[in-house]
């Protein structure tokens, strides 16, 4: 914690002779944010606002990161007491002496009295002593006041900013992580449990898990994985910092569901219909370098011209990949790496039809690409729609799944595949010691798959037009 002079200013400024907080928003928020977010501090001691500031100076950055993340808040006025009180148990944290611990205590417990107000009336049963009754509402707001001053009580997203910002995540991960805690915080308030970290016990965590199908409006039991995923992360973190005492979603279980139909590989005729189909150059060069690397379609979209290099294309870490992985170039792809590539500067994109997204939006690069194969798949008939399932059964992913199976009809060893595409390798020699199949052996197994030679497709070196 800064030890700041009695005479320091920085991120403070006056206001009708009280300090506030004061802090400047990037420009490409300004326009949801405005230009400076500030929140007052409530007293007119230079000494105090040096204190208090620090807390309130961490909330606004984390306000303006989940507005950079997709998800800016600004906090309503009816939030201040609880901002009051968080600053107080910031304060208590930083706390250095018994003697500061209790003249903290004892102002809480005044703000506390003065919340909840006069009694509304007297009780007294026979044998009782007198007992004062309280509005509801200003005995709950008193109480929330006061466990949340004294450290007993936790908003679940406190921490949850800065957990977002420090862990690394894709844009889509974040996604999840926000919609995950969005779902824990609407089924709080339907089912009236305290928002707390500290009221979502293993139990409460359960009665989420039962609810969450309905929370999250039907949505898959994959997808339902993904936000209990995000929410044992956050934990996880949160039991890193002594914040919680432990995970209560680890090892939770969804109920079982039975399994439709799967999402499957191409046939060689889908294949050779796509190939054969008009559309636009790019969406041309995008289905053949998907179909004869077997990489996803974010890896391709973002490769930039450095990435294509001495005979290789070196694809972006994905999944649970630890490093970049490489990939011999397939002699039908060498005219398109080398069209594209042409002229340009190691970090221009190969695929600039489709640019990165605005730096505040949680979707991928390859979204565009996506929606754009969609309808052009749609256009020639490559499609299987089922009762149920909100995808077809066939995607830009089924090149992926139609490079491995051709892979392994040419008789390609298990591993080398793997290794191709970036699974996970069976067994410790080729899973934890070796470096990896020689470049040779990934490039027998790249040409091992040839395309489609069904009448109507288009040579691969040769120029199409839309």
């Amino acid at each position: 914690m800064p030890r700041p002079s009695s005479s320091d200013k920085k991120y403070l400024e006056l206001n009708h002779g009280r300090w506030r907080v004061t802090i400047a928003v990037p420009r490409p928020l300004q326009a949801k944010l405005g230009t400076r977010l500030k929140r007052e501090l409530k007293t007119d001691s230079l000494a105090i606002a040096n204190q208090l500031k620090w807390q309130v100076i961490s909330e606004l950055k984390a306000e303006i990161e989940h507005a950079r993340i997709g998800q800016g808040t600004t906090p309503v006025r009816g939030e201040s007491l609880m901002q009051e009180a968080l600053l107080i148990a910031a304060q208590r944290n930083r706390s250095q002496s018994h003697d500061e611990d209790q003249l903290l205590e004892y102002a809480v417990d005044l703000r506390r009295e003065e919340l909840r107000g006069e009694p509304i009336r007297i009780t007294q049963d026979e044998g009782h002593d007198a007992e004062p009754v309280y509005h509801p509402h200003r005995l709950a707001t008193a109480e929330t006041y006061r466990s949340l001053a004294m450290g007993e009580a936790t908003p679940i997203g406190l921490h949850h900013g800065q957990f977002i910002t420090q862990g690394g995540l894709k844009p889509r991960t974040q996604g999840d992580d926000l919609r995950a805690v969005k779902f824990l915080l609407a089924w709080c308030r339907e089912k009236r449990v305290p928002a707390t970290l500290e009221a979502i016990t293993r139990k409460v965590a359960v009665r989420f898990l039962d609810d969450l199908p309905g929370v999250a409006g039907g949505q898959s039991n994959t997808t339902l994985k993904k936000y209990v995923l995000r929410l044992s992360r956050y934990w996880q973190w949160l039991q890193g910092r002594e914040i919680v005492d432990a995970d209560v979603w680890a090892k939770l279980k969804l109920p079982a569901v039975a399994k439709g139909p799967e999402e499957r590989s191409f046939t060689d005729a889908e294949v050779a219909r796509l190939l054969a189909g008009q559309t636009t150059q790019q969406m041309h060069d995008l289905m053949r370098l998907a179909a004869l690397t077997g990489a996803r379609l974010d890896v391709i979209v973002d490769l930039k011209v450095r990435d294509c290099a001495d005979g290789l294309v070196t694809f972006k870490p994905q999944k649970k990949e630890p490093k970049p992985r490489s990939v011999p170039v397939h002699s039908d792809l060498a005219e398109i790496i080398s069209r594209r590539c042409e002229g340009k500067e190691p970090e221009d994109s190969v695929f600039p039809e489709w640019p990165a997204p605005k730096a505040n939006s949680l979707r991928e690069r390859s979204f565009k690409a996506s929606n754009a194969f969609t309808t052009y798949r749609r256009k020639v008939g490559v499609d299987e729609v089922v009762a149920g399932k909100r995808r077809s059964l066939v995607n830009f992913h089924s090149f992926r799944r139609w490079f491995i199976t051709k892979a392994e009809q040419a008789d390609q060893s298990g591993n080398i595949i793997a290794a191709v595409v970036g699974h996970k390798r069976q067994g410790m020699t080729l899973g934890r010691y070796s470096a990896g199949p020689l470049i040779e052996q990934a490039r027998r197994c790249v040409e091992a798959v040839t395309l489609p030679t069904a009448s109507g497709v288009v040579p691969t070196g040769v120029m199409l037009r839309s």
